[in-house]
Order: structure tokens, then C-alpha cells, then sequence
């Protein structure tokens, strides 16, 4: 009988599995083919589009009987704000590079951030169409190729481009972000229905807009104002401590340290919870829309369990053998340092992504935003003074801490709070 029960939950939630499961092993094969480590997501304009639109499809698509009106108009929205800031970002750009981050050869990454928006909204949207109807094979099938299609790419081109400079590497790389997305567009269309995608009666409904602005909004502002955090992050960091005496060079040099070898190594698991986070989202937000909390304290114990499992065992690997990680990744032990601080503490990581993503499924984005907001100034103001104290790059290592640490327990409490 035991055994049969089991088996029943795992056939129940064999989607939700291979939704995480399969991206890794991939991400895995590319990790040993190229030993290079994937872009982070903390970029201003993209982490914006990967979170705007599945998190308010998701919630939005399940009040409505049709969601075509909805579905065009939000491609709509997305791209007259994706121009806008295209057009914003070309305009600033060599401001951005060379007066702020003061590094000129930024400007063309820059650029290239911006243009990879049109391409990640239209993904986001579509996926967010699915999440909203719980079918979450498609997501998993294009997901699957998008990294494939992306490992492929950097594995046969990049060492040709990068005899070329480390711009052209960069802009390179945004590119085959493109490509991928593209990809996975193609993938997750296949699996709409027939005749859902009619552009000739393609029209704006100026009720969906205003429905997609109140769902939106809020969802959307909190990891607006994480982004804006992290981008004034450097711009903070190099300023105040070369006001402090602190060379441009050994800032930008510890800096790529962190978050390259240091941050990079430390949260390589993300992916396992961010994609867990992501699957059970929908039936959250279903068991609560039931008001069968009992069922969502459940859940969230179980993500929580889980993820803090993988960062335990993770974290403790690798703090024990950081030198060895670094040495076979990234062909250096530049780093070391930072990890034996930093690891006691970003176990909270994987508590605080599944908190926050618990609170996005419980429909109370407006709470998921006052704790960005409030995280993101002290994180600020924390890099801003610990830089004056003249302890060099240790500044932004514990700003990390204290950001992790206040993060954590305002999303705990709200989520507490709501559920009680």
C-alpha cells in the first residue's frame, strides 16, 4: 500500500521533477565541455522581463474564461515598453559606461542588454500562458533546448570570438541568449493551440491593459527595485572607495573575483530551487485562491525542506574544498577567501528565493515589494558605509551578509503573517 501511494505522488508530480531536473543536466554537460560557468540573472533589464510577465499571466489567466484579448495585449505592452527603454538605454549608455562604471568598454554590452529585451518578454509571456494553465511540459521542452541550443553555440563559437577581444565575447554571448530565446519560442508556440495565434484581429483591449497594470505593477516593481539595487550596487561600491584612496583597477578586479569565482561557485545550485519555486507556483496559488492554507503551509515546507537540503550539502562541499572547485572551473584559487566568509551564510539564499517566490503565488506581490524596497536600501546604504570604514572590497562581502540576512526575515514574516 505504501509502496502504490508513493508511486501515485511520484506520477503526480513527474512534471514538476523534470521541470528542474532535466536544465541541469545540461547545464552540467556545458560546465565539463567549456568549463565556463553561465551568466548570473542580476542584469537590470533582463531580470525585469524573465520575472514581469509569467508572474501576472500566472495569477491573471486563471480568473478569466479566454485569455487571447489578454494574451495580444500584453504583447503589446511589452513591446512599447521594451522600445522605450532600448531607446532610454542607447541614449544613457555612454554615460552609463564611461562617467558611472567608468569603464568605456562597456558601452556595447550595454547595448546589447538592452536588445535581448523584446526577445525575453515574448518568451516570458508565452511561458507565462502556460503556467497559467498548469502545463508545464512545454515550459520544460523549450527550456531543455533553449540550453541546449546555448551550450551548443558557446561550445563551437566562442573560443573563435574570443581571440577577437573580450567585448566582442560579451556581445557574443548576449547574442546566443537571443538565439536561445528564440529557440524556445518556437518550442512552446508548437504546443499552443491551433488558431490561438491569429495577428490579423491582433487588437488592443483597453480593460486588459488596465488588468495588466494592477496585477502587474506590483509583481513587477519589487524586482524592478532589486535590479535598480544591483546595478547602483558597482556604481556605490567603486566611487565611495575610490574616494576612499582605492585604485579603479583593484576594484573592478575584486569585484569580478566575487562575483565571478567567489558567488558563482557558492550559488551554482540556484538553479535546482529556482526552478522548483517556479513549477509549484500555479498549484500555490491554486490551493490558496481555495483558502486551503493548510495545503500551502505544506508546499512551502516541502520547497524549503528540499532547497535548503541541496545549498546545506552544496555549501559545506565546497567550503571544505573551495581550492579544488576554483582550480578545476576556473583554472585559479583567486576567491578563497571570500568563499570562507561568505558560505556560513548563503544557506539563506535558498531559503529567501523560495519565501519570496511563495509570496508572488500567494497574490501578495504588494508585500513582496515593500521587503525589496526596504532590503535594497540597506543593502545601499550598508556598501556605502562599510566602504568608508577602509576595509577595502570586505565592504561589499558583508553588505552581501546583511543584505541576506534582513532579505530573509522580512519575506518569513510576511509569508508568516499571511498564512497564520
Amino acid at each position: 500500500m505504501l509502496s502504490f501511494c508513493i508511486g501515485d505522488k511520484m506520477k503526480k508530480y513527474k512534471n514538476y521533477l523534470i521541470v528542474f531536473f532535466l536544465p541541469i543536466i545540461i547545464f552540467l554537460i556545458g560546465l565539463l565541455l567549456n568549463q565556463i560557468y553561465p551568466f548570473g540573472s542580476k542584469i537590470l533589464l533582463s531580470l525585469d522581463g524573465y520575472n514581469q510577465y509569467p508572474g501576472f499571466l500566472n495569477n491573471f489567466i486563471k480568473s478569466i474564461t479566454t485569455s487571447k484579448s489578454l494574451f495580444y495585449s500584453t504583447i503589446i505592452l511589452s513591446f512599447i515598453i521594451n522600445i522605450i527603454v532600448i531607446l532610454v538605454t542607447i541614449l544613457f549608455a555612454p554615460i552609463l559606461s564611461n562617467n558611472l562604471l567608468n569603464e568605456s568598454r562597456l558601452y556595447y554590452p550595454i547595448i546589447c542588454i538592452s536588445l535581448t529585451m523584446p526577445f525575453i518578454s515574448i518568451s516570458s509571456i508565452i511561458k507565462g500562458y502556460f503556467w497559467g494553465k498548469q502545463n508545464m511540459f512545454p515550459y520544460m521542452l523549450s527550456n531543455f533546448i533553449e540550453q541546449l541550443t546555448r551550450l551548443s553555440l558557446i561550445l563551437f563559437f566562442l573560443t573563435k570570438i574570443f581571440y577577437k577581444g573580450l567585448v566582442f565575447s560579451i556581445c557574443f554571448l548576449f547574442i546566443v541568449n537571443m538565439i536561445g530565446e528564440v529557440v524556445s519560442q518556437i518550442i512552446m508556440i508548437l504546443f499552443m493551440p491551433k488558431n490561438y495565434l491569429n495577428f490579423k484581429n491582433i487588437k488592443i483591449d483597453s480593460k486588459d491593459i488596465k488588468s495588466i497594470l494592477n496585477i502587474c505593477i506590483p509583481c513587477t516593481s519589487s524586482k524592478i527595485i532589486g535590479s535598480i539595487s544591483y546595478f547602483f550596487e558597482p556604481i556605490v561600491l567603486t566611487n565611495v572607495l575610490i574616494f576612499m584612496g582605492y585604485s579603479n583597477e583593484y576594484v573592478i578586479y575584486e569585484y569580478g573575483i566575487i562575483n565571478a569565482y567567489a558567488l558563482s561557485l557558492l550559488l551554482m545550485p540556484q538553479f535546482f530551487t529556482q526552478n522548483m519555486s517556479t513549477a509549484l507556483i500555479p498549484e500555490l496559488s491554486k490551493h490558496y485562491s481555495y483558502g486551503n492554507k493548510k495545503m500551502c503551509k505544506k508546499r512551502i515546507k516541502e520547497i524549503l525542506l528540499v532547497s535548503c537540503f541541496i545549498g546545506l550539502i552544496s555549501t559545506i562541499i565546497i567550503s571544505v574544498f573551495p581550492k579544488f572547485f576554483l582550480s578545476t572551473l576556473y583554472h585559479t584559487t583567486e576567491g578563497y577567501d571570500y568563499i570562507k566568509i561568505l558560505s556560513p551564510f548563503v544557506i539563506l539564499f535558498y531559503v529567501e528565493y523560495p519565501l519570496m517566490s511563495s509570496l508572488q503565488a500567494l497574490g501578495k506581490s504588494k508585500e513582496a515589494m515593500k521587503c525589496t524596497i526596504t532590503s535594497s536600501i540597506i543593502r545601499l546604504f550598508s556598501i556605502a558605509i562599510l566602504s568608508l570604514l577602509k576595509i577595502g572590497i570586505y565592504s561589499y562581502i558583508l553588505s552581501i551578509i546583511v543584505n541576506l540576512l534582513v532579505s530573509t526575515y522580512l519575506y518569513y514574516k510576511e509569508v508568516k503573517k499571511v498564512l497564520a
